[in-house]
């Protein structure tokens, strides 16, 4: 009891403290695995696909066989399952440093490393936004490499401007809308040369910058891709 005429208030006895540590515990245990998984696939599975193609090399400068074709046929495909399975692991991890860049000039990078024939790239934007620049070229290579692939060889992509964000769309088929809910599950495809991890990955690029990614229809029946919540410095 505190004596008459102090300052003391009594205050019912404290126990201990509870601190709440498994979110944080949970992250770093997830972040880690993610860690440990893109050190198995860049070193334990690309050097393995390395001795391979140079022993393909060797062998099809000794003699020309139909069969080599095929073996670097599957071998290009390993390679690039490689590629995608280490982008799966490290986009989705959240950006922390983003930086402003401008959205066409990414896009226009993307468009000059991916295998695009005839097609066409229509920019309708001059917009600034903050991202991690990397993963955002990721997300514009793979959105095209998607269009080319199934929107055929004259596939006509747009970017354009969202009030809170951006879109990108091409003039091919589309996505019908009864699958549209499983075009972003790991493994999707319609095509037997796709590894069905591109729009997973775009997915997790959009997670990974806290933006919300919608399918809908383009304006000429194609695929539309609509990313808001972005940081436009607006």
């Amino acid at each position: 009891m505190a004596a008459k005429g102090s300052n003391q208030v009594d205050d019912p006895p404290v126990d201990g403290y509870v601190v709440n540590s498994r979110d944080i515990t949970e992250q770093v245990q997830h972040r880690e695995r993610l860690e440990e998984f893109a050190s198995v696939v860049s070193h334990d599975l690309r050097n393995p696909l390395q001795v391979v193609r140079g022993r393909l090399a060797l062998a099809s400068d000794e003699c020309d066989s139909p069969h080599l074709d095929s073996a670097f046929d599957a071998l290009e495909r390993s390679e690039t399952l490689v590629e995608d399975l280490l982008a799966l692991a490290r986009e989705g991890e959240q950006v922390d440093d983003p930086e402003a860049v401008e959205l066409g000039a990414v896009a226009e990078q993307a468009w000059q490393t991916v295998e695009t024939d005839t097609a066409t790239l229509e920019l309708g934007t001059d917009r600034t936004v903050r991202v991690d620049r990397s993963r955002l070229r990721r997300l514009f290579e793979n959105l095209v490499a998607s269009s080319v692939e199934h929107g055929g060889r004259d596939v006509t992509v747009r970017v354009t401007d969202l009030p809170d964000g951006f879109a990108v769309e091409d003039s091919g088929t589309g996505v019908p809308k009864t699958e549209r809910d499983t075009v972003f599950d790991a493994g999707y495809s319609t095509s037997d040369d796709g590894t069905g991890f591109g729009l997973r990955i775009v997915e997790q690029v959009a997670t990974s910058h806290g933006w919300t990614v919608d399918l809908t229809d383009g304006v000429d029946g194609g695929a539309r891709f609509e990313f808001t919540g972005v940081d436009t410095g607006d």
